[in-house]
C-alpha cells in the first residue's frame, strides 16, 4: 500500500469513527433531554461519548502512521482500528432509529420515544459486548507487541466506559 493510499484509508477510518460516535449520540440525545426521556446527567454522559471515540480513533490512526512504530505493533493497531470500524458498520444499520426517535419526540410521545431509546441502548450495548470479546482476543494476539497491546487495551477501556454510560442510561429509562 502506498503512503498516500494509507493516509486516505486512515482518514476514512477516522471519519467513520466520528460518524459512529455521532450516531450513538444522535440515537441517545437528539431531543430527548427536552422530551423528558433522558435526565440532564444522562444527556451529559451521552455527550461525553463523542470525544471519547474521536480521541481514541485519532490516537490510533496517528500512532499507526508514525514511522518509528514497529510493523508488528502497527499491524495490531490497524487490527484494533478495523475492529472499531466494525462497530461503525453495525451501528449504521440502526441509523433509521434516529429519524424515528426525532419524529416521536416532535409528536410528544414519551413512551414511544423511551422505547426507541431503550432499543437503541440495548442494541448498542450488544454490539459493544460482541466487539469487546473480539478486542480481548486481539489483545491476546498482540501480547508480544507492547505498543499494539497498549492501544488495544485503550480501545477496551473506551468500550467499557461507553458500556458503563449506556448501562447507567438504560437504568434510568
Amino acid at each position: 500500500m502506498t503512503l498516500e493510499k494509507g493516509r486516505h484509508v486512515h482518514a476514512t477510518h477516522e471519519r467513520k469513527a466520528m460518524l459512529t460516535a455521532g450516531l450513538v449520540l444522535g440515537l441517545l440525545c437528539a431531543g430527548n433531554s427536552a422530551a423528558g426521556v433522558l435526565s440532564e446527567t444522562d444527556f451529559k454522559q451521552a455527550e461525553s461519548l463523542k470525544p471519547l471515540f474521536t480521541n481514541l480513533m485519532t490516537n490510533l490512526v496517528e500512532t499507526a502512521k508514525r514511522p518509528e512504530v514497529p510493523s508488528g505493533d502497527a499491524g495490531c493497531i490497524n487490527s484494533t482500528i478495523r475492529e472499531l470500524l466494525q462497530i461503525s458498520d453495525e451501528l449504521a444499520s440502526y441509523e433509521y432509529l434516529s429519524t424515528m426517535q426525532k419524529d416521536l419526540t416532535e409528536v410528544g410521545d414519551d413512551n414511544a420515544t423511551r422505547s426507541v431509546v431503550k432499543f437503541a441502548v440495548d442494541k448498542t450495548s450488544s454490539i459493544l459486548s460482541n466487539e469487546r470479546k473480539r478486542l480481548v482476543a486481539l489483545s491476546e494476539q498482540c501480547a508480544k507487541y507492547p505498543v499494539g497491546l497498549g492501544k488495544a487495551q485503550e480501545a477496551l477501556k473506551v468500550i467499557d466506559a461507553t458500556t458503563g454510560i449506556l448501562n447507567s442510561i438504560r437504568e434510568g429509562l
